[in-house]
């Protein structure tokens, strides 16, 4: 049974949840069926088809950063978002964005620690691995749970500290990269099946290699094709079976017909 936002709040502090952002609508219906309790995505053109395709699960859209550029751009979207059928919002904008928005009880996911959206100023290095950074790191949950988001996604950050933070608020914690002492366990789909192009992140797991099954499936093809190719050069296709007949006494007519045609 898909679990709501209050589903989510009441169960943080009974285990862990699974989370996976998804690329594919045969990846959104095959978390469903292995049960991953939130799939999220910040695909507009295939939100309809993931949500239909994952229809008892927790579906939550992402807001691509830089796309809204204030809160009323970023309230019109997620509300757009919300009438196509997603349960929550994930916005890795300012605490003044997130008020906004749960104001108007959009249900909102904030984002803390390392953010990749602002690597180019910040650099791409973890977050909390200094006890100053991990208190400011703190401090900015808190800001997030009086905003009234609901949830914040915790992304490389050292364990004891994603620990910690997790214990001392009352948000649902999605770890990424930031150990099992959250609420949520956040990983991509292409990264699990082995569909990522270039660098696999450290924290990612690799449960499968798609890539070499697709190069198979690539050589497949061109073979598959190629003797197609040769079949029709070499007369053997199309065979007999694979043809539709006419019959000895019409196919006279036919050709008594075509005598007279003019």
């Amino acid at each position: 049974m898909k679990m709501a936002v209050k589903d989510l709040i009441d169960h943080k502090g009974k285990g862990q949840l699974t989370e996976l952002n998804v690329a594919s609508v045969e990846h959104a219906v095959a978390a469903e069926a292995a049960g991953i309790e939130i799939i999220v995505s910040g695909r507009r053109h295939a939100r309809d088809d993931f949500r239909a395709a994952a229809p008892n699960t927790h579906f939550t859209f992402g807001l691509i950063y830089g796309e809204c550029a204030n809160a009323d751009e970023a309230k019109r979207a997620a509300f757009e978002a919300m009438e196509a059928g997603v349960d929550s919002v994930y916005c890795p904008m300012h605490y003044d964005v997130i008020e906004a928005m749960a104001k108007e009880a959009i249900p909102v996911v904030g984002h803390i620690g390392f953010m990749p959206q602002k690597a180019r100023w910040t650099g791409y290095a973890a977050r909390g691995k200094t006890a100053d950074d991990a208190l400011a790191i703190l401090d900015d949950a808190r800001r997030y749970q009086d905003a009234g988001a609901f949830a914040v996604e915790l992304e490389i950050v050292p364990p004891p500290v994603a620990t910690a933070i997790s214990q001392r608020t009352s948000l649902v914690v999605i770890s990424m990269g930031s150990g099992a002492g959250c609420d949520v366990q956040y990983l991509f789909s292409v990264d699990i099946l082995g569909e990522t192009e270039g660098h696999v992140p450290r924290h990612a797991r690799v449960y499968r290699d798609f890539r070499a099954e697709y190069a198979r499936l690539q050589e497949d093809r061109v073979a598959a094709f190629s003797e197609f190719r040769r079949d029709v050069a070499s007369g053997s296709f199309p065979a007999e079976s694979e043809l539709v007949q006419i019959s000895e006494e019409e196919l006279g007519k036919f050709e008594t017909a075509l005598a007279n045609w003019s």
